[in-house]
Protein backbone atom coordinates (compact mmCIF):
# COMPACT_ATOMS: atom_id res chain seq x y z
CA UNK A 1 0.00 0.00 0.00
CA UNK A 2 -0.14 1.95 -1.25
CA UNK A 3 3.20 1.31 -1.24
CA UNK A 4 0.27 2.35 -0.78
CA UNK A 5 0.19 4.91 0.43
CA UNK A 6 2.13 7.75 0.58
CA UNK A 7 0.89 10.33 3.56
CA UNK A 8 0.47 14.21 2.75
CA UNK A 9 2.40 16.45 4.03
CA UNK A 10 -0.13 18.58 4.92
CA UNK A 11 1.86 21.94 4.71
CA UNK A 12 2.60 21.28 1.10
CA UNK A 13 -0.97 20.54 0.73
CA UNK A 14 -1.64 23.87 2.13
CA UNK A 15 0.14 25.36 -0.23
CA UNK A 16 -1.16 23.69 -2.98
CA UNK A 17 -4.62 24.51 -2.19
CA UNK A 18 -3.49 28.06 -1.94
CA UNK A 19 -2.34 28.24 -5.15
CA UNK A 20 -5.26 26.50 -6.80
CA UNK A 21 -7.13 29.69 -5.67
CA UNK A 22 -10.65 28.51 -4.13
CA UNK A 23 -11.82 24.98 -4.78
CA UNK A 24 -14.72 26.49 -5.53
CA UNK A 25 -13.83 25.50 -9.34
CA UNK A 26 -13.09 21.64 -9.02
CA UNK A 27 -14.40 19.50 -11.04
CA UNK A 28 -14.98 21.61 -13.92
CA UNK A 29 -13.33 19.80 -15.79
CA UNK A 30 -15.54 16.89 -15.97
CA UNK A 31 -17.53 16.77 -19.52
CA UNK A 32 -21.09 15.35 -20.46
CA UNK A 33 -21.30 13.75 -23.59
CA UNK A 34 -24.86 11.86 -24.70
CA UNK A 35 -25.91 11.07 -21.44
CA UNK A 36 -22.64 9.99 -19.91
CA UNK A 37 -20.44 12.51 -17.74
CA UNK A 38 -16.86 11.12 -17.89
CA UNK A 39 -14.48 11.83 -14.77
CA UNK A 40 -11.26 11.09 -13.61
CA UNK A 41 -10.04 9.44 -10.66
CA UNK A 42 -6.31 9.64 -9.29
CA UNK A 43 -5.11 6.40 -8.16
CA UNK A 44 -1.93 5.04 -7.07
CA UNK A 45 -0.86 1.77 -8.72
CA UNK A 46 -1.54 -0.46 -5.78
CA UNK A 47 -3.15 -3.76 -5.85
CA UNK A 48 -5.94 -1.98 -3.38
CA UNK A 49 -7.53 -0.05 -6.18
CA UNK A 50 -8.29 -2.97 -8.41
CA UNK A 51 -11.55 -2.74 -7.66
CA UNK A 52 -12.48 0.58 -9.90
CA UNK A 53 -10.18 -1.00 -12.70
CA UNK A 54 -12.32 -3.80 -12.59
CA UNK A 55 -15.68 -2.12 -12.79
CA UNK A 56 -14.53 0.05 -15.98
CA UNK A 57 -13.50 -3.30 -17.45
CA UNK A 58 -17.26 -5.07 -16.86
CA UNK A 59 -18.86 -1.69 -17.69
CA UNK A 60 -20.22 -1.02 -13.92
CA UNK A 61 -19.23 2.34 -14.07
CA UNK A 62 -20.80 2.98 -17.83
CA UNK A 63 -24.17 1.13 -16.79
CA UNK A 64 -24.66 4.32 -14.22
CA UNK A 65 -23.60 6.99 -16.74
CA UNK A 66 -19.89 7.49 -15.93
CA UNK A 67 -17.27 7.25 -18.05
CA UNK A 68 -14.21 6.74 -16.03
CA UNK A 69 -10.82 6.91 -16.38
CA UNK A 70 -7.94 6.80 -14.10
CA UNK A 71 -4.44 8.94 -14.05
CA UNK A 72 -1.85 7.20 -11.72
CA UNK A 73 0.36 9.09 -8.82
CA UNK A 74 2.77 8.04 -6.33
CA UNK A 75 0.05 8.66 -3.51
CA UNK A 76 -1.84 10.86 -2.05
CA UNK A 77 0.56 13.82 -1.86
CA UNK A 78 -0.54 14.56 -5.59
CA UNK A 79 -3.27 13.42 -5.11
CA UNK A 80 -5.36 14.78 -2.96
CA UNK A 81 -4.16 18.37 -4.58
CA UNK A 82 -5.46 17.11 -8.13
CA UNK A 83 -8.80 16.59 -6.78
CA UNK A 84 -8.82 20.37 -4.62
CA UNK A 85 -7.64 22.12 -7.90
CA UNK A 86 -9.91 19.88 -10.15
CA UNK A 87 -7.86 18.07 -12.15
CA UNK A 88 -9.44 14.97 -10.31
CA UNK A 89 -12.94 14.53 -10.26
CA UNK A 90 -12.56 11.75 -7.31
CA UNK A 91 -9.54 10.36 -6.03
CA UNK A 92 -8.15 7.55 -3.58
CA UNK A 93 -6.04 7.92 -0.21
CA UNK A 94 -5.67 6.37 2.96
CA UNK A 95 -7.90 7.48 5.86
CA UNK A 96 -4.93 8.55 8.12
CA UNK A 97 -4.43 11.36 5.27
CA UNK A 98 -7.65 12.30 4.29
CA UNK A 99 -8.13 13.14 8.36
CA UNK A 100 -5.09 14.74 8.38
CA UNK A 101 -6.06 17.03 5.02
CA UNK A 102 -9.11 17.38 6.25
CA UNK A 103 -7.83 19.24 9.55
CA UNK A 104 -5.69 21.21 7.81
CA UNK A 105 -8.39 23.25 6.22
CA UNK A 106 -8.32 21.14 2.87
CA UNK A 107 -11.64 20.59 1.75
CA UNK A 108 -11.85 17.14 1.17
CA UNK A 109 -15.06 14.68 1.30
CA UNK A 110 -14.74 10.88 1.46
CA UNK A 111 -17.33 9.56 -0.84
CA UNK A 112 -16.92 5.64 -0.83
CA UNK A 113 -14.60 2.99 1.14
CA UNK A 114 -11.81 2.23 -1.00
CA UNK A 115 -9.75 -0.91 1.32
CA UNK A 116 -9.68 -2.54 4.26
CA UNK A 117 -7.94 -4.59 5.90
CA UNK A 118 -8.93 -8.48 6.35
CA UNK A 119 -9.05 -8.56 9.30
CA UNK A 120 -7.45 -11.99 10.14
CA UNK A 121 -3.82 -11.81 12.36
CA UNK A 122 -1.19 -13.10 10.37
CA UNK A 123 -2.95 -12.78 7.58
CA UNK A 124 -3.54 -9.52 6.38
CA UNK A 125 -2.07 -7.25 3.20
CA UNK A 126 0.01 -5.36 5.44
CA UNK A 127 2.56 -7.02 8.60
CA UNK A 128 5.63 -5.76 10.69
CA UNK A 129 8.29 -7.90 9.20
CA UNK A 130 11.93 -8.69 10.46
CA UNK A 131 14.55 -10.50 8.67
CA UNK A 132 15.02 -14.11 8.60
CA UNK A 133 16.97 -15.11 11.92
CA UNK A 134 16.10 -11.79 13.62
CA UNK A 135 16.06 -12.10 17.79
CA UNK A 136 12.83 -9.85 17.76
CA UNK A 137 10.10 -11.87 18.27
CA UNK A 138 6.84 -9.13 18.83
CA UNK A 139 5.97 -5.81 18.35
CA UNK A 140 7.27 -5.25 22.38
CA UNK A 141 10.83 -6.23 21.11
CA UNK A 142 10.98 -2.75 18.62
CA UNK A 143 11.82 -0.53 22.12
CA UNK A 144 15.07 1.03 20.72
CA UNK A 145 15.02 -0.22 17.27
CA UNK A 146 14.05 1.16 13.90
CA UNK A 147 11.48 0.67 12.01
CA UNK A 148 10.71 1.34 8.47
CA UNK A 149 7.75 3.05 7.08
CA UNK A 150 6.43 4.75 3.94
CA UNK A 151 5.61 8.01 5.01
CA UNK A 152 6.16 9.47 8.67
CA UNK A 153 3.56 10.50 10.58
CA UNK A 154 0.77 8.69 9.10
CA UNK A 155 -1.05 5.24 8.88
CA UNK A 156 1.46 3.00 9.40
CA UNK A 157 3.62 4.52 12.15
CA UNK A 158 0.82 5.22 14.49
CA UNK A 159 -0.79 1.40 13.74
CA UNK A 160 2.53 0.18 14.17
CA UNK A 161 2.63 2.02 17.39
CA UNK A 162 -0.70 0.44 18.47
CA UNK A 163 0.63 -2.75 18.16
CA UNK A 164 3.65 -2.18 20.18
CA UNK A 165 1.60 -0.75 22.93
CA UNK A 166 -1.03 -3.67 22.96
CA UNK A 167 2.38 -6.08 23.24
CA UNK A 168 3.14 -4.40 26.43
CA UNK A 169 5.84 -2.20 24.84
CA UNK A 170 6.30 1.87 25.00
CA UNK A 171 5.83 2.87 21.33
CA UNK A 172 7.75 5.92 22.42
CA UNK A 173 10.79 4.56 22.50
CA UNK A 174 10.57 3.12 18.59
CA UNK A 175 12.41 5.02 16.10
CA UNK A 176 10.44 5.27 12.56
CA UNK A 177 12.07 5.98 9.26
CA UNK A 178 10.85 6.80 5.99
CA UNK A 179 11.44 4.18 3.53
CA UNK A 180 9.82 3.47 0.07
CA UNK A 181 8.33 0.31 -0.03
CA UNK A 182 10.39 -1.37 -2.99
CA UNK A 183 13.17 -0.91 -0.84
CA UNK A 184 12.08 -2.23 2.29
CA UNK A 185 12.90 -5.95 1.81
CA UNK A 186 16.58 -4.95 0.57
CA UNK A 187 16.87 -2.81 3.98
CA UNK A 188 16.01 -5.67 6.28
CA UNK A 189 18.08 -8.34 4.27
CA UNK A 190 21.62 -5.31 4.66
CA UNK A 191 20.32 -4.60 8.32
CA UNK A 192 19.91 -1.10 7.55
CA UNK A 193 16.73 -1.33 9.53
CA UNK A 194 15.44 -3.64 12.33
CA UNK A 195 11.67 -4.42 10.94
CA UNK A 196 9.55 -3.27 8.08
CA UNK A 197 5.81 -2.32 8.14
CA UNK A 198 5.66 -3.64 4.79
CA UNK A 199 2.29 -4.05 2.37
CA UNK A 200 1.49 -6.05 -0.23
CA UNK A 201 3.64 -6.89 -2.75
CA UNK A 202 6.65 -5.65 -0.70
CA UNK A 203 5.28 -8.07 1.79
CA UNK A 204 5.34 -10.98 -0.06
CA UNK A 205 8.65 -10.61 -1.26
CA UNK A 206 10.04 -9.79 2.19
CA UNK A 207 8.87 -13.28 3.22
CA UNK A 208 9.75 -15.27 -0.02
CA UNK A 209 13.03 -14.14 1.06
CA UNK A 210 12.80 -15.95 4.51
CA UNK A 211 11.13 -12.82 6.85
CA UNK A 212 9.37 -13.34 9.39
CA UNK A 213 6.01 -11.49 10.53
CA UNK A 214 5.71 -10.54 13.92
CA UNK A 215 2.33 -8.45 13.85
CA UNK A 216 -0.73 -7.47 12.05
CA UNK A 217 -0.71 -3.27 12.70
CA UNK A 218 -3.71 -3.06 10.68
CA UNK A 219 -6.02 -5.37 12.75
CA UNK A 220 -4.37 -4.33 16.07
CA UNK A 221 -6.00 -1.06 15.24
CA UNK A 222 -9.19 -2.88 14.05
CA UNK A 223 -10.43 -5.48 12.63
CA UNK A 224 -12.77 -4.01 10.25
CA UNK A 225 -10.65 -0.85 9.63
CA UNK A 226 -10.87 0.86 6.77
CA UNK A 227 -7.45 1.84 5.05
CA UNK A 228 -8.41 4.24 2.05
CA UNK A 229 -11.45 5.85 1.29
CA UNK A 230 -12.10 7.37 -2.74
CA UNK A 231 -12.83 10.93 -2.33
CA UNK A 232 -13.68 14.18 -3.62
CA UNK A 233 -13.52 17.85 -2.98
CA UNK A 234 -16.35 19.39 -0.67
CA UNK A 235 -17.01 22.24 -3.78
CA UNK A 236 -17.04 19.40 -6.26
CA UNK A 237 -19.46 17.38 -4.15
CA UNK A 238 -21.96 20.41 -3.83
CA UNK A 239 -21.92 21.04 -7.19
CA UNK A 240 -22.74 17.78 -8.72
CA UNK A 241 -24.16 15.72 -6.26
CA UNK A 242 -26.03 13.33 -9.16
CA UNK A 243 -22.42 12.68 -10.40
CA UNK A 244 -21.09 11.62 -7.00
CA UNK A 245 -24.15 9.50 -6.03
CA UNK A 246 -23.59 7.60 -9.25
CA UNK A 247 -20.01 6.95 -8.30
CA UNK A 248 -20.72 6.05 -4.70
CA UNK A 249 -23.33 3.34 -6.39
CA UNK A 250 -20.91 2.30 -9.26
CA UNK A 251 -18.02 1.63 -6.82
CA UNK A 252 -20.42 -0.49 -4.12
CA UNK A 253 -21.28 -2.87 -6.93
CA UNK A 254 -17.15 -2.32 -8.46
CA UNK A 255 -16.12 -3.47 -4.48
CA UNK A 256 -18.45 -6.33 -4.61
CA UNK A 257 -17.32 -7.61 -7.11
CA UNK A 258 -13.72 -7.16 -6.70
CA UNK A 259 -14.08 -9.39 -3.23
CA UNK A 260 -16.10 -12.24 -4.95
CA UNK A 261 -13.51 -12.48 -8.17
CA UNK A 262 -10.33 -12.78 -6.91
CA UNK A 263 -8.63 -14.37 -9.98
CA UNK A 264 -9.92 -11.35 -11.54
CA UNK A 265 -8.77 -9.04 -9.17
CA UNK A 266 -5.09 -10.56 -10.10
CA UNK A 267 -5.24 -10.30 -13.52
CA UNK A 268 -6.21 -6.77 -13.79
CA UNK A 269 -3.59 -5.50 -11.69
CA UNK A 270 -1.16 -7.17 -13.82
CA UNK A 271 -2.53 -4.60 -16.76
CA UNK A 272 -1.71 -1.58 -14.36
CA UNK A 273 1.27 -2.31 -11.87
CA UNK A 274 4.67 -4.45 -12.51
CA UNK A 275 4.56 -6.70 -10.31
CA UNK A 276 6.03 -10.08 -11.26
CA UNK A 277 3.26 -12.96 -11.86
CA UNK A 278 5.15 -15.23 -9.63
CA UNK A 279 4.54 -12.66 -6.92
CA UNK A 280 1.32 -11.63 -7.82
CA UNK A 281 -0.36 -14.99 -6.86
CA UNK A 282 1.00 -14.85 -3.38
CA UNK A 283 -0.01 -11.91 -2.54
CA UNK A 284 -2.62 -11.49 0.58
CA UNK A 285 -5.66 -9.55 -0.75
CA UNK A 286 -7.06 -6.36 1.05
CA UNK A 287 -11.24 -6.94 1.44
CA UNK A 288 -13.39 -4.07 -0.21
CA UNK A 289 -16.53 -3.89 2.08
CA UNK A 290 -19.10 -1.56 0.29
CA UNK A 291 -19.60 0.35 3.67
CA UNK A 292 -16.66 2.09 5.29
CA UNK A 293 -16.01 1.61 9.28
CA UNK A 294 -16.75 4.57 10.78
CA UNK A 295 -16.21 2.88 14.39
CA UNK A 296 -12.74 1.96 12.68
CA UNK A 297 -12.05 4.88 11.86
CA UNK A 298 -12.57 6.91 14.86
CA UNK A 299 -10.27 4.69 16.21
CA UNK A 300 -7.65 5.54 13.83
CA UNK A 301 -8.36 9.13 14.97
CA UNK A 302 -8.45 8.78 18.57
CA UNK A 303 -4.66 7.12 17.78
CA UNK A 304 -3.40 10.14 15.69
CA UNK A 305 -4.69 12.58 18.17
CA UNK A 306 -2.48 10.48 20.39
CA UNK A 307 0.42 10.67 18.20
CA UNK A 308 -0.03 14.11 17.37
CA UNK A 309 -0.90 14.03 13.66
CA UNK A 310 -3.33 16.57 13.59
CA UNK A 311 -3.31 20.38 14.26
CA UNK A 312 -7.33 20.11 15.23
CA UNK A 313 -9.22 17.22 15.79
CA UNK A 314 -10.60 15.92 12.34
CA UNK A 315 -14.71 16.46 11.92
CA UNK A 316 -15.39 13.22 10.96
CA UNK A 317 -19.10 14.42 10.48
CA UNK A 318 -17.82 16.85 7.87
CA UNK A 319 -15.52 14.31 6.42
CA UNK A 320 -17.34 10.91 5.90
CA UNK A 321 -20.40 10.56 4.01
Amino acid sequence: MQRLFAGIAAASLLLVATACGSSGDSGDSASESGGTTKVEVGVIPIVDVAPIYLGQKQGIYKKYGLDVSMTTAQGGSAIVPGVVSGQFQFGFSNTTSLMVAQSNGIQVKAVSNGAATTGVDGDDYGALVVKKGSSLKSAKDLEGKTVAVNTLKNILDTSVRESVRKAGGDPSKVKFVELAFDQMPAALEKGQVDAAMAVEPALTTILNQGGVEIASPYVDVAKDLTVAMYFTSQSYAAKNPDVVNKFQQATAEALNYANSHPDEVRDIVATYTEIPASVLSKVTLPKWPEDISRSSVETLEKLGEQDGLFKTAPDLDELLP
